[in-house]
Formats: structure tokens, sequence, C-alpha cells
């Protein structure tokens, strides 16, 4: 895979953070995305958040799994520690990697097909688990790598681009984070970074399991039966020797609205999202009640969007381990193999 460079020569009046950092230290590579792509969106409020927050790019570890939405650690903070995992795996080698080194700040990426389908279990268990990271799903509904079947996130009566109602039952992220002990739950849209940005910056000071549900429109896949330009009608009526797609760019949607209102937000293909920011007196320290506020306003036909859920007292994985404060990939040989008498001593106090 080629990667495409971007200028190091920064502008010398570029704005620089406490550490002297511009914006551009925290960026990556020219993404390779589609034009318009709502995860660029994204990738884009997680390099302003680190900015914003003086945060050391050394000090920020960065996985992913497979998917579109993984592919775009590769576009932020290319001075970070980086691990692509394979698909669905990354919560557990995140795990591995926080265990080790408890120092650096864990950042995991991931999509709905990496976390809703084939990596749920591991999604599931780092939830429940309180590994401190920030576990972001960047939520399209659809396999875009695959030509954008539907995904395990994909509403009931949603149509493909092919016209084709999905029938079965969309899995909640958000609500499974909230009932699997998740101490910082929020949802976000790609386009609305006055939201996304602040929510990504709080759940990077947080410790313990924070999630963050962020719906990224699939600018590729929005096409609708009956139209003589889509892929499908020029493929079932193409005659041509090879089989090829171009992909169009369009232009990122965003949006723009006050705590307690509702928003419609019209995509490219004519089809609207009801997205509801909590309002002010909203009570975010109520996992119950953020539940049934969810489910009330999701029965109207809404996306409730912003910090749904805070633990003002969290406790993560170390401190349910009672692991060293000293990182374990800095201990020395005499603290991991603290030899046989230490083992005996161990085994006496199981028996």
């Amino acid at each position: 895979m080629t990667f495409i460079a971007k200028p190091k020569l920064h502008h010398p009046d570029l704005q620089k953070n406490a550490l002297g950092y511009t914006r551009r230290d925290y960026e990556g590579a020219v993404s390779t995305l589609c034009a318009g792509c709502g995860h660029d969106s994204i990738s884009a409020a997680i390099v302003r958040a680190c900015f914003e927050l003086d945060l050391p790019p050394h000090r920020i570890a960065k996985l992913s799994g497979i998917g579109c939405s993984s592919k775009t650690p590769t576009y932020f903070l290319g001075a970070s520690h980086g691990f692509n995992s394979v698909h669905g795996r990354m919560p557990s080698v995140l795990t591995g990697a926080n265990l080790a080194n408890r120092d650096l700040i864990y950042l995991g990426v991931s999509g709905d097909g990496d976390s809703a389908s084939i990596g749920i279990g591991q999604f599931a268990h780092a939830m429940r688990r309180g590994v401190n990271m920030v576990y972001i799903v960047e939520n399209n509904g659809v396999y875009g790598l695959t030509k954008g079947q539907f995904s395990a996130t994909s509403d009931k009566g949603a149509k493909s681009k092919r016209g084709v109602e999905n029938t079965d039952d969309p899995i909640d992220l958000v609500g499974m984070a909230l009932q699997l002990g998740a101490t910082f739950v929020g949802r976000s849209f790609s386009g609305d970074k006055a939201q996304l940005v602040p929510l990504i910056e709080a759940a990077l000071k947080h410790e313990g399991a924070a999630f963050i549900d962020c719906i990224s429109p699939c600018v590729a896949f929005n096409n609708h039966e009956g139209s003589t330009k889509s892929f499908d009608y020029v493929r079932e009526h193409n005659a041509a020797v090879n089989y090829l797609d171009v992909i169009t760019g369009r232009k990122e949607i965003t949006v723009d609205y006050a705590p307690g209102t509702m928003e419609v937000v019209t995509q490219h293909d004519g089809s609207k999202l009801h997205l509801r920011k909590v309002s002010m007196d909203y009570d975010m320290h109520d996992r119950i009640s953020a539940l049934t506020y969810m489910n009330q306003r999701a029965a109207a036909g809404e996306i409730v969007t912003g910090l749904l859920f805070v633990d003002p007292a969290p406790r993560d994985l170390h401190k349910h381990l009672k692991t060293s404060e000293t990182p374990l990939n800095a201990l020395q040989e005499d603290a991991l193999v603290p030899g046989a008498a230490a083992l005996a001593k161990l085994n006496a106090g199981l028996r």
C-alpha cells in the first residue's frame, strides 16, 4: 500500500500549543478514503482534541481492527505508537498493551462491522473490564470495504443501495456499553465538530472505559433504486470488458444545533437523520435514566447525541487487578520473576 506523505515544512506563524507543537504535528498521512467521508472528519476531530489537550504524540497508542474506519489511524497522530490488528480483535490487543504499559494513552478506533459483528465479544469484555481507553466506533451502518452491505447497526427498515430493506433489529452499541459498565458513554455525529471535539477531549481525560459511538455517513454507497446513474443500473446494462467503479467526491455534511433541540440532517441520497442533542439539564450520572431516555427517543425515530453517561468515580482494569504502579514493561527481572519461594507462598494461599 502506498502512503502519501505530507510536506514537513510548516508555516512559521502556525498556532502552537503549550508543548510547542502545531496542529500539523498531530496529523498523519494523506487520507485515501472517499472524498467527503465522515471518517476523515472524525480524524480531524481527534487531531484537534489532542492538540488542544497538549498531549505528547509519543505518549499515545492508537490501535484498530479491519475496515474503512480501521484505516483512519494512518491519517492522524503520525508520531504516535500504532498497531493495526486483525478483524474484531483490537480490544484484546489494546488490553494486552495497556496491561504492559499503563503510562500510555490508549485510543482504539473501530467500525460497526469490526465491533458489532465479528468483534462484539471483544467489545463487550473491554467495556465490562473497564480497560482504560477511548473506544471510538465510526458507525456508518454498512460494510464500506465490501460494497455496502448492511452491518449489525443498520436500522430496521433501512434500504440498501439496491433498495433492499433491512429486516433485522439493530445492535445498539451505546446501550450495550451502558449495560456492560462503561464509565463514559457518548454519541456524536461526524459532521458536528463543535460537539465531537470536546467529547473526545473528555474521553481522553477519563480514567476507565470511555466509549463514543460516532455516526459517520458513508458517501460511497448512497445510490437509490431507480437511478440510471447508480452503480447497480450501469452494471446491469453494461457490456464492458472489465469491471470498474468510479466514486465521485461529495461535499461533507455538517451541522450546528443547540442542546435540547432536534436537527434533521439530509444525507447525500436524500435520506434523513433525526439527531437530538441532550438538554443542559440532562443527568449524565444516572445510567438507568440514560438507557430509558435513549429508548424513548429511539421510539420517536431520533438519535440521541452528546455525553450520555459518565461515572464521577470510575475504576479501571488496573485498579480492579491491583497491578503495579510501575508499568510491567519497566519492571526488572527480580520483580517479574520473584523465584520459587514467592511461587510457593502464592500456591499456599490458594489451597
